[in-house]
């Protein structure tokens, strides 16, 4: 079990995050068309945005941020992570302009547990916890962010780095 913060009050994840090095979980995750999706179908480096809510200023900054920086970078794709239902990252990124950002939903599946990233205590529990996990061609986890405070952005330029 990990800790963050929300507004300073300590709140506990489910686990804890895969460790650098480590392979990462396979997932399955609803895509904005309601298909599922599995990790092992994306190919290239990718970068795990994961959050709360996309219906949050910091959440939706994360999104933003993440699509505007990591386009530069080819073979990188950004899976975008919440618990949010598939319809609200559609709505998000129709109204932000964003026409290639993968929205994922975790409503269906177990991924909160398996990445040790659902909330299990405070007011955002069986949300997910901000946090940022870069994995090369295979999976391998090259870098790992559980962010100290929920309300505070994440290392963008950490990441950044171990996708080049």
């Amino acid at each position: 079990m990990a800790q963050t913060k929300f507004k300073g009050s300590p709140i506990h994840t489910a686990g804890e995050l895969p460790s650098v090095g480590a392979t990462a979980p396979d997932f399955t995750l609803v895509k904005t068309d309601l298909s599922e999706r599995k990790l092992s179908s994306y190919s290239g480096k990718k970068i795990l945005n994961i959050f709360p809510s996309v219906d949050t200023p910091v959440c939706a900054k994360s999104v933003r941020t993440f699509h505007e920086r990591a386009e530069k970078l080819p073979g990188v794709t950004v899976l975008n992570i919440s618990a949010d239902l598939p319809f609200a990252h559609t709505r998000f990124c129709a109204s932000e302009g964003i026409s290639n950002a993968e929205g994922l939903s975790t409503f269906r599946g177990d991924f909160g547990d398996k990445y040790g990233v659902k909330l299990v205590d405070g007011p955002l529990a069986g949300l997910l916890a901000r946090s940022v996990l870069v994995l090369d061609e295979q999976n391998k986890v090259l870098h790992v962010e559980l962010v100290p405070e929920i309300a505070q952005e994440p290392n963008y330029d950490a990441a950044l780095a171990k996708a080049q």
